[in-house]
């Protein structure tokens, strides 16, 4: 018994080791299972992530912006570049509790926040980011930045405060073409106007700085750096002339501010290629600062918005509304523009003749609709050129149905009208069959009637000057646009811009006829407050009703559109006002002077030199010539041959000044001053001419001691009257010295034209 007990001891133990080496053999398997399913998880599903932590910790990867791309005028002036700021970052992998104390932590926030001018907390919050790059401050200004060196080397916070340069946009005239060439977000994005359209274009590309780190995280030096260059996006030349642009502000400007109206806005066009020369809106804003809202009286509805959320959509719907380019994204009624296209249509179809008659007795009946004349009295019998002249309706109406619905349809799409033209700016509205003119078969003889005269349909502003310039342009309809080069950051230049001819609309022979009669609007209709002496000027008024507007109380759209000079055309301009309050509410009072003042100005410009008729060439300015130097009785013997008056101012003998200064324009029969002793030269205070007549003006004027330079519409049988002068009322100017006054026509009862 007890050997067979010595016996299964041993026995036992060995049964017991194979269960322990069994035990053993089982944990080794599944620790090798579990580390060798660690590895693929690390290594093939989380290796990716591990790969780019352990790369951060150990590179840093710094954006290198690109400059974005340089904007010009036609002329090459610089409207809009890429200004050097800097950004201003953390890294707080530097800034962590066992590298810096918190106190040591808060004295920097405190610090940056006063240096910058940002909120010491978010400088706290960013500090403790778990990365090694963290914004605080973009778009630094130099001295801000130059400050922030100072302070991160004087207190050896190099590998904790970093500065990245960067860029900034920067439109040099501030105000100046705002809602053709819009703007940038913070991030340099275009977000309206020729930045928006161009964005890709004017967008270069990001470069890169790659940089090693020591195992404490410290930059090491720039032999372990790697560096791709960033490379300039694309600039871009311009149509727009500053020249140009500047006088159309002005003159936009001045017609929304003397019409109380709500919106103005004007367009220049080159007419034989379709560039755009100028395009204003008023109001308008500033390019630099656009998220600031502008118009006062918003700003103070605003002010009584006490919901946050209904103040945040209402500002956001007034900016939008701010940056709108009306002249492309908002359709009208053009009105008696329109008449343009309809006598287009009826003199090419041979519809009608120029000399064709048709006796106007204030209203024509067609079907159920009554239309009335802008005369209700009627202009009695007169020719169709004379019925252009004087705006008629009921002559129009009958040229429309003369016409008939098919062929004026054919002219209506010919001419544009049922499509965007195509100009290189975002938000061009598109033409809509049904909402902004009517498909041909829901029209009938009284539709026909209203279209024939420029009513119950809507355009852009830049589809009808684009139409009427095919007019001037011997009938060829082009497209318009904005850019005509592009450049790479040498200059050279990577495209151009060829003009585009869509289609002849109309012949050459019809074309060139239409823009002698439009010429006739001007010397002897409606549009004689658009008067250039010494250029021919050709165009057309118009007033039209807003739709929808008849049970809220009429509104209006008034407008004139006009091309020079009418032989041979070189520019078109279009300048519209849109609900005009103050006044005679007409296109020939509320915007016939300023297109007027446009075109002169244009002719200044391309030195086109003026022709003059007989009557035009009588009443001519005189260049003032040089006596001063002269004896006394030399510089009136010279001044007397130049027909001009003088004033002796002194005892001398001889004449130490003049007043106007020679080259100067004075007109005939002006008056020059003399000065023979140096006891001072005479001023006297401007009168205001506002509201004289010519003579009145020039009466005054010699009273006073002063040149008068008449501009505007001076037509001989004119009742015209001066609406602006070059010198304020009131303001003292030396004696002889040329002020130039404005004339314009107006009824001088308040109205509404139905030109």
């Amino acid at each position: 018994m007890s050997g067979g007990k010595v016996l299964q001891a041993p026995r036992r133990i060995a049964k017991l080791n194979k269960v322990r080496m069994l035990i053993l053999m089982a944990v080794v398997v599944l620790g090798f299972i579990f580390l060798t399913g660690r590895l693929i998880y690390l290594q093939l599903i989380k290796g990716e992530q591990l790969e780019q932590k352990a790369l951060s910790s150990q590179l840093t990867d710094t954006t290198l912006e690109a400059n974005r791309g340089t904007i010009y005028d036609a002329n090459m002036n610089k409207l809009v570049s890429s200004a050097t700021v800097w950004t201003i970052y953390l890294d707080p992998s530097n800034m962590t509790s066992d590298k810096m104390k918190d106190e040591e932590r808060d004295t920097i926030a405190q610090d940056l926040s006063k240096i910058l001018g940002i909120d010491k907390e978010d400088v706290i919050k960013a500090s403790k980011q778990n990365n090694n790059y963290t914004k605080i401050a973009t778009n630094v200004e130099y001295e801000a930045k130059q400050k922030v060196e100072a302070y991160r080397t004087q207190h050896n916070l190099l590998d904790c405060i970093g500065i990245d340069t960067s860029t900034k946009r920067y439109y040099s005239e501030s105000k100046f073409a705002s809602t053709v060439l819009g703007f940038c977000g913070s991030d340099n994005q275009g977000l309206e106007g020729l930045e928006a359209y161009y964005d890709s274009t004017l967008t270069g590309t990001p470069g890169r700085i790659v940089t090693a780190k020591t195992s404490k995280g410290n930059s090491m030096p720039n032999n372990y750096e790697s560096v791709i260059e960033a490379r300039d996006g694309y600039g871009l030349v311009l149509t727009l002339d500053e020249e140009i642009q500047y006088s159309l502000d002005k003159n936009v400007g001045e017609a929304l501010e003397n019409a109380a109206a709500k919106n103005a806005y004007g367009i220049v066009m080159e007419v034989k290629t379709g560039a755009i020369l100028a395009m204003s809106n008023k109001p308008d804003f500033d390019s630099n600062s656009p998220w600031t809202l502008k118009n006062e009286k918003e700003k103070k509805a605003l002010t009584k918005i006490k919901d946050p959320e209904k103040k945040a959509q209402t500002l956001s719907n007034c900016l939008a509304e701010q940056w709108r380019n009306k002249t492309i994204t908002d359709t009208y009624e053009p009105g008696s523009v329109f008449k343009i296209v309809t006598a287009a249509a009826a003199l090419e179809e041979g519809a009608v003749k120029e000399s064709d008659t048709y006796t106007c007795t204030g209203s024509i009946q067609i079907q159920d609709r009554l239309y009335y004349c802008e005369n209700h009295a009627g202009h009695g019998t007169q020719t169709f050129a004379e019925g252009l002249q004087h705006s008629c309706n009921p002559w129009f109406i009958t040229a429309g149905q003369r016409l008939g619905l098919d062929k004026f349809y054919k002219y209506f799409e010919a001419f544009g009208l049922t499509e965007r033209t195509g100009i290189d700016l975002p938000g061009e509205a598109a033409p809509t069959r049904g909402v902004t003119y009517h498909d041909k078969s829901a029209m009938g003889k009284v539709e026909l009637a209203s279209y024939s005269f420029g009513q119950s349909f809507q355009v852009t502003p830049i589809q009808m000057i684009t139409a009427v310039s095919a007019v001037a342009n011997s009938g060829k309809l082009m497209t318009p646009y904005c850019v005509k080069e592009v450049l790479d950051s040498k200059g050279n230049v990577v495209s151009a811009t060829e003009p585009v001819v869509k289609r002849q609309v109309i012949s050459k022979d019809t074309a060139s006829q239409l823009c002698l009669m439009l010429e006739q609007v001007v010397t002897k209709g409606t549009g004689k407050n658009a008067y250039i002496a010494g250029y021919r000027v050709a165009g057309k008024t118009g007033t039209s009703e807003k739709l929808g507007t008849v049970k809220t109380g009429k509104k209006y759209v008034t407008s004139f559109v006009a091309f020079a000079p009418a032989d041979d055309p070189k520019v078109a301009v279009l300048i519209a006002v849109d609900e005009p309050s103050k006044g005679y509410i007409s296109g020939g009072t509320n915007a016939a002077p300023y297109v007027g003042n446009v075109i002169s100005d244009c002719m200044d410009y391309y030195d086109i030199q003026p022709q003059y008729t007989d009557e035009e060439a009588a009443n001519l300015q005189v260049i003032m010539p040089s006596v001063t130097g002269k004896s006394v009785s030399s510089a009136k013997n010279i001044l007397s041959q130049k027909q001009l008056k003088y004033r002796i101012v002194g005892n001398g003998k001889k004449v130490l000044s003049q007043s106007p200064a020679a080259g100067r324009s004075v007109p005939k029969g002006g008056q020059v001053v003399l000065y023979t002793s140096d006891s001072g030269k005479s001023s006297v205070k401007v009168p205001d001419f506002t509201g004289m007549s010519i003579s009145q003006a020039n009466r005054t004027a010699l009273a006073y001691g002063l040149n008068l330079e008449i501009k505007g519409n001076s037509l001989s049988g004119a009742a015209v009257s001066a609406y602006k002068q070059s010198a304020a009322a009131g303001s003292k100017v030396q004696m002889g010295t040329v002020v130039t006054v404005y004339f314009m026509s107006s009824p001088s009862a308040n109205g509404v034209s139905k030109e």
